[in-house]
């Protein structure tokens, strides 16, 4: 019968715990543990010089054409996750439509732009694969905010990027009279409850560093 030191027991049962508790320790581990791939984050900048706004207002007389100039706009995305911030805004007091009496009354009546100067986008996320460079279509996701409310949005945005610079275009639509706007209809002219609007963008870009 093969005897057994006390030192010798000793180092088998701590050879024996380790076994047992080792698995059960690393499982504990946090995930950032874990070494992670990151993306880095994109910035966006856009140059409201080259930028535009087109909107859109149907009527049931005729169509009315408009555009509004952009003040600033930076757009972040983390790559990995998607998740962005930033904003983008638009000088509401610069509505234009090429009719004076009509653009006094909007300025008036329907925006209020002497109250509420801008129009505002604050994206939070970015839904779709953004490729290191050339042509990507993505949905962004944020907050709207016009007259005073602020209102979640989607936008589907096109963009082609190059080594330091983008471009960029949406379309979406705005239920102006749902978001609390005045209707601006009257007996003689029905006015569309929608306004499209369609964003021509450019500017700078900022890729992420290398590790």
């Amino acid at each position: 019968m093969m005897k057994f030191s006390y030192k010798r027991m000793a180092r088998l049962l701590s050879i024996t715990t380790l076994a047992l508790v080792a698995p059960v320790v690393l499982s504990a581990l946090p995930e950032h543990a874990t070494p992670q791939t990151g993306g880095g984050e994109l910035v966006l900048a856009i140059d409201p010089a080259t930028s535009k706004v087109h909107w859109t207002l149907d009527s049931s007389l005729h169509t009315v054409h408009g555009t509004f100039a952009l003040k600033r706009g930076t757009l972040r995305v983390e790559l990995a996750s998607g998740k962005a911030g930033g904003e983008i805004v638009a000088d509401a007091t610069s509505g234009n439509s090429g009719n004076d009496g009509r653009d006094k009354k909007m300025h008036k009546e329907i925006l209020e732009s002497g109250r509420y100067a801008e129009v505002i986008f604050r994206p939070d996320r970015v839904e779709g694969k953004i490729t290191p460079q050339g042509i990507c279509s993505v949905q962004i996701h944020g907050a709207f905010v016009l007259h005073g409310g602020e209102h979640e949005l989607t936008i589907p945005v096109q963009a082609e990027l190059g080594t330091d610079h983008w471009s960029g275009t949406a379309k979406f639509d705005i239920p102006y009279i749902e978001w609390g706007l005045k209707n601006p209809s009257n007996f003689l002219l029905k006015a569309n409850h929608v306004v499209n609007v369609e964003l021509e963008l450019k500017g700078s870009l900022q890729r992420p560093s290398a590790p």
